[in-house]
């Protein structure tokens, strides 16, 4: 289980450096506009959950240009930084709040928008029925989130060191479509796109997951720092599996 609290500190620390090193989630919300190209619902209001920084915001408004779009975020310095590239002309909103008690009334928006917000959700469950909530009959809910196969070599890496947790673990794409259902929202449409990225050296990678934030949460995880000794062994193994 994710600890909220931590996953907030962790994203406040990251705000200055997260659209250096949010590689993944640009991927991520071009390939979500790109399917809402086609799309001929014309959206009067638009919530971007977990917005971060505002990108997924800042893309949508290109596509949706009559749209207010309230960007809607646990990190108070990941508002700022998105408010700070806003246009002054632009219909936004900044919003801090939590996904899993969404601070708007029922039928609020016409779409909702969540670009890699669920990984770092420890109910799931409870933000669907949120977004289920918020939006109006035959609103449209999208988003991108991260397969049970994320960071395996990472999480393989460390399983030969020790017992304890350091790699969240990420839902299926079953489960995920059963949360939906059970929450209300109908004809869900799931697919599969794979990313492969590789590093040099494991130091390249943990400061990018750093930078962007993505560090571990777990509230099961392991109290301190890992040992030398420990690290060493997991990046010796990290470098083998590459």
């Amino acid at each position: 289980m994710l600890r909220l609290r931590d996953i907030q500190r962790r994203f406040d620390r990251a705000a200055v450096s997260f659209d250096s090193s949010d590689f993944v989630h640009e991927v991520t919300r071009e390939g979500l506009v790109a399917r809402l190209q086609p799309l001929l619902l014309e959206p009067a209001a638009i919530l971007d959950l977990g917005s971060a920084t505002g990108a997924t915001g800042r893309l949508l408004r290109k596509r949706f240009k009559r749209a207010h779009i309230v960007s809607l975020d646990l990190s108070q310095p990941m508002l700022k930084q998105g408010q700070r590239q806003a246009s002054w002309f632009s219909r936004a909103s900044f919003v801090r709040g939590d996904a899993n008690r969404v601070p708007f009334a029922n039928a609020s928006f016409d779409m909702v928008v969540a670009n890699q917000l669920l990984p770092w959700t420890p109910e799931p469950q409870s933000v669907f029925a949120e977004v289920a909530r918020v939006l109006v009959p035959g609103g449209v809910f999208a988003f991108a989130t991260l397969g049970p196969d994320s960071l395996r070599e990472l999480a393989r890496a460390w399983a030969g060191v020790d017992n304890d947790v350091h790699v969240n673990r990420f839902l299926d794409m079953h489960d995920i479509g059963d949360g939906l259902v059970g929450a209300g929202l109908s004809d869900p449409v799931l697919d599969i796109d794979r990313l492969s990225i590789r590093y040099d050296n494991p130091d390249k990678l943990f400061r990018d997951l750093t930078r962007a934030g993505a560090r571990n949460a777990l509230a099961d995880r392991a109290r301190g720092l890992a040992g030398r000794r420990s690290f060493a062994a997991m990046t010796a193994a990290l470098g083998d599996s590459a």
